[in-house]
């Protein structure tokens, strides 16, 4: 090692309940015991890194601390056979920037079991692109596919389709060939929906359902839901026979006000996606299509990128807890 220390981004507690953000300078010793040290190139900004780095403590336990999700980069030193120091490598979830110093930092010292072999066909840039975003985007898609979902039985809803997660599973739909419908609460986006491939940008007021109907006229074989709540339910009472709801998000609302006629009268699925303790033999699969048959050309890929360094992302943490956020926040 040529350094003993590295700058990352802290969250701190003050008092009252107070929570400070700011660039330190870490050390090595302070990083946890772990197989692999990665010099982390790129990361991203996530809802949960948004929590974190705000005192929410159902996501971080202990403060300081230093948040991210998602790192990319090289790894330094490994203690296991099967990675080496100059593999590049990409680890997201498990407990990396919840309780385990994250991605927010020059350094990360993780278990080998949470790491995956950069694909061949993503640099490590592209790969923090999609993020746990991309990745949790590509997960849903399998599952609705492992539930017989093909390319060519009608239209794929997306909602929160201007989002991180919306935006990537906008994008992989089209290009694994399905006909996509955005659900959007920012039409003035509906451009940059249609270059992503979005066949048809609709408002997400056309999705959301209250009423008392436990079935609506179907419209949908199949959706990826970011938003839960009366969205997912008016999603749900409009899905065609034997379709399937990939429910990935809570940015509306954690509750689901639904019957039970969806399920038995349609043969509905709805399906769970989690990404952050997803098995290590999928989280590869899905890597391996995200960087192969499923991978957006680079301009599609910058469309949702913006580049920010450490110090800039202080309003980008108030943007997306608003739910503001368009496309994905790429830390360099």
């Amino acid at each position: 090692m040529t350094t003993e220390t590295f700058r990352a981004l802290v969250a701190m507690e003050h008092g009252g309940g107070e929570f400070r953000r700011e660039v330190q300078e870490r050390r090595l010793s302070d990083l946890p015991d772990g197989d692999l040290l990665v010099r982390v190139r790129w990361s991203s900004l996530n809802y949960k890194d948004a929590l974190s780095a705000t005192g929410n403590r159902g996501v971080t336990r202990r403060y300081p601390h230093t948040p991210g999700i998602d790192a990319a980069g090289v790894v330094v030193e490994s203690r296991v056979d099967e990675f080496r120091a100059g593999d590049e490598v990409i680890v997201t979830s498990y407990d990396l920037g919840m309780n385990t110093p994250g991605g927010w930092g020059q350094f990360v010292r993780v278990p080998a079991a949470w790491a995956v072999r950069r694909p061949e066909g993503l640099s490590l840039r592209e790969s923090m692109i999609y993020g746990t975003a991309g990745f949790t985007a590509g997960l849903a898609l399998t599952r609705l596919e492992e539930n017989g979902l093909v390319p060519g039985q009608g239209e794929v809803l997306v909602t929160g389709a201007t989002g991180g997660v919306g935006s990537l599973a906008v994008g992989i739909l089209a290009r694994a060939g399905y006909s996509v419908v955005a659900a959007t609460g920012k039409l003035a986006e509906a451009d940059l929906l249609r270059s992503l491939g979005a066949a048809r940008v609709i408002p997400r007021d056309e999705v959301r359902d209250e009423g008392p109907r436990p079935l609506l006229s179907t419209r949908w074989v199949a959706a990826v839901d970011t938003a839960g709540g009366s969205t997912l339910a008016g999603i749900l009472k409009a899905v065609q026979y034997g379709g399937a709801v990939a429910s990935c998000g809570l940015v509306a609302s954690p509750d689901l006000p639904t019957t039970v006629y969806p399920f038995i009268l349609r043969a509905v699925s709805l399906l769970g996606i989690d990404s952050q303790n997803c098995p290590m033999d999928l989280r590869r699969r899905v890597w391996q299509k995200l960087a192969g048959p499923w991978r957006l050309d680079a301009e599609r890929l910058e469309q949702v990128a913006h580049e920010r360094a450490l110090e800039d992302l202080e309003p980008e943490i108030g943007r997306i807890l608003r739910g503001e956020q368009r496309g994905r926040i790429l830390l360099n």
